[in-house]
């Protein structure tokens, strides 16, 4: 029967030849939410297949989306991260390959002749030419393996942080292109009825003078423009407010030829997204994904935590020539070499190796931790998305009519005003009801829109092609 000390051995060695790895198995932890959205989704080809140029019906805000990719700041920083985790993992990967270097050198020294044995000065010199590597680590345990794991997966993380600024930064931009277009359309309703009710100030100061107006007409109708000044000076800041932050997000100058006008009647050329399973939706997230890769990381680094337990083997070797003179350094009888592994068996270190593992096993279980919020959080996106977008519709339509019956009512009142059947102050009621359903008919239309580009962005739609 095989003892101990044979099994030990049989392992070593078959650890030596395969490589073995003391990081625990990965497994992906079930995903903490339920298995359908409560809003259903239509059938279709899912948002992160679409890439954003396909699904923007809009030329001029393709234009700024473009703009944005090539100028943000945010983004910048994002794509100069995973240039620095790419040099991290070359490094750790490259721990895996002894580091050959070439040597070549000359060493003098003068003997005065006091301490010669002659009696006289000497010089004396060596020359030496070699090559070789130091302490290079024979990864028996899987410690430099786990490493690199580790260094691969946190790139792989930073990746995803990059899709994920991506997807983020072309979901602001189209929300930040549709939101100047609403407020300029709202601007301009708000001059419009500025001058309406300049027009109709008018016409009180006119039946005043002439003794069919009352006071009472001439001062409501004074009260509705000062009223609409105020609604077109706050319109015309709130639009140099979405200029700045779509300057800000682009990162540069938006041209004036790609800036909208008024809020584009359709921003997408789908007509609905389908939303698609949680469980195959989710996993395609970069926001998810990312914290998937952090948590292979940890578990990753399990395995090196543990594999520093066990002994480590290092190798140095050299072979090169060594000679007194120069003419003589490449000749056979001048030939050296070196040969010098070395083992370290930890046996005392204050329980530093046993608080390392405890810490890595901690960070995983964070990890897991904060894999599970990660899920939970993107299905809640997709769900609210998905609330909004069922009730979106009705409130459109809820809001059309309104505005249509308000027109209406506007109309008829100032038929029976100018027939002296009513007052003015009902004609006043009913524009500022005609103004107010304007306004929110604009802000649904915005939420529907905005609604489409949210959706896109939470299903995980947004890559450049």
């Amino acid at each position: 029967m095989m003892n101990k000390t044979s099994m030990s051995l049989a392992v070593a060695l078959a650890c030596l030849v395969a490589g073995c790895s003391m990081a625990p198995t990965y497994e992906r932890p079930a995903a903490p939410v339920a298995a359908n959205w409560q809003a259903g989704g239509a059938e279709g080809r899912a948002a992160a297949d679409i890439g954003w140029q396909e699904y923007f019906a809009d030329a001029q805000l393709r234009g700024v989306i473009e703009l944005a990719l090539a100028n943000n700041r945010d983004l910048r920083v994002a794509i100069a991260n995973i240039d620095k985790a790419r040099a991290q993992y070359q490094i750790q990967r490259a721990n895996l390959l002894p580091a050959v270097s070439a040597t070549a050198g000359e060493t003098a020294m003068r003997t005065p002749a006091a301490m010669s044995t002659t009696g006289q000065e000497r010089i004396s010199r060596t020359y030496s030419a070699g090559v070789g590597f130091a302490a290079y680590e024979l990864d028996v345990f899987g410690r430099v393996q786990s490493l690199k794991n580790q260094a691969l997966s946190q790139y792989l993380a930073i990746e995803e942080v990059r899709r994920s600024v991506q997807i983020s930064l072309v979901a602001e931009v189209a929300n930040a292109w549709l939101t100047l277009g609403a407020d300029r359309e709202r601007l301009q309703v708000a001059q419009a009825t500025l001058q309406a009710q300049r027009d109709s100030l008018g016409l009180a100061q006119r039946r005043y003078d002439v003794g069919s107006a009352s006071g009472l007409d001439l001062a409501q109708a004074r009260t509705s423009v000062e009223s609409a000044r105020v609604d077109a000076a706050r319109y015309t800041s709130q639009v140099a407010l979405d200029e700045n932050a779509l300057t800000l997000l682009v990162g540069a100058g938006v041209p004036a030829d790609l800036q909208p006008k008024v809020l584009v009647a359709q921003v997408t050329t789908q007509a609905e997204l389908p939303a698609g399973l949680p469980a195959e939706t989710l996993l395609r997230r970069p926001d998810v994904l990312q914290a998937e890769q952090q948590l292979i990381a940890a578990n990753a680094n399990i395995g090196a935590a543990r594999a520093a337990f066990f002994p480590r083997i290092s190798l140095t070797a050299s072979t090169g020539f060594t000679s007194v003179a120069l003419d003589d350094l490449f000749t056979g009888a001048a030939r050296t070499w070196s040969f010098a592994p070395q083992i370290s068996v930890p046996i005392f270190n204050g329980g530093a190796n046993r608080a390392n593992l405890d810490a890595a096993q901690a960070s995983k279980v964070a990890q897991v931790a904060q894999y599970e919020k990660a899920v939970q959080s993107a299905f809640r996106e997709v769900a609210d998305a998905l609330a909004q977008r069922a009730t979106l519709g009705e409130q459109f339509e809820a809001q059309s009519a309104l505005n249509a019956a308000s027109d209406d009512a506007y109309r008829l009142s100032q038929a029976r005003y100018d027939k002296g059947v009513a007052g003015y102050l009902s004609v006043l009621d009913s524009q500022r009801s005609q103004y107010a359903a304007q306004q929110g008919l604009i802000g649904t239309r915005l939420a529907l829109q905005s609604n489409r580009v949210t959706l896109y962005k939470v299903l995980g739609g947004g890559m450049k092609e």
